[in-house]
């Protein structure tokens, strides 16, 4: 599975995938996570099982929607996940978001 987090440069994400990769190995889930700048999503989001905004980007979700089909599941992290860098949280979110659109 190929979970996008979205965020402002793609910078802040990082350490809440690093976070997220680790809960995935306590699972042994075999998912690839990557952070990237909302400018990319486009490119991206297209392989992506799922995508993340950040909090800060938000604001964007009616347009990062509006890039795919209604299939794609997009969601934005929950502030208070994303402000602790909750990656279990985050992750379960994830994986929640990608079981619901089969």
């Amino acid at each position: 599975m190929k979970i996008l987090l979205v965020c402002s440069a793609g910078m802040s994400t990082s350490l809440l995938v690093e976070r997220m990769l680790t809960a995935a190995k306590e699972k042994n889930l075999d998912v690839d996570i990557e952070a990237r700048p909302i400018a990319d999503t486009i490119v991206y989001g297209k392989d992506a099982d799922a995508i993340m905004l950040g909090p800060q980007v938000r604001f964007q979700e009616d347009h990062i929607r509006s890039l795919f089909d209604e299939s794609k599941p997009i969601a934005v992290i929950d502030m208070k996940d994303y402000g602790m860098m909750n990656g279990k949280k985050v992750l379960e979110e994830a994986m929640t978001l990608i079981e619901s659109k089969k």
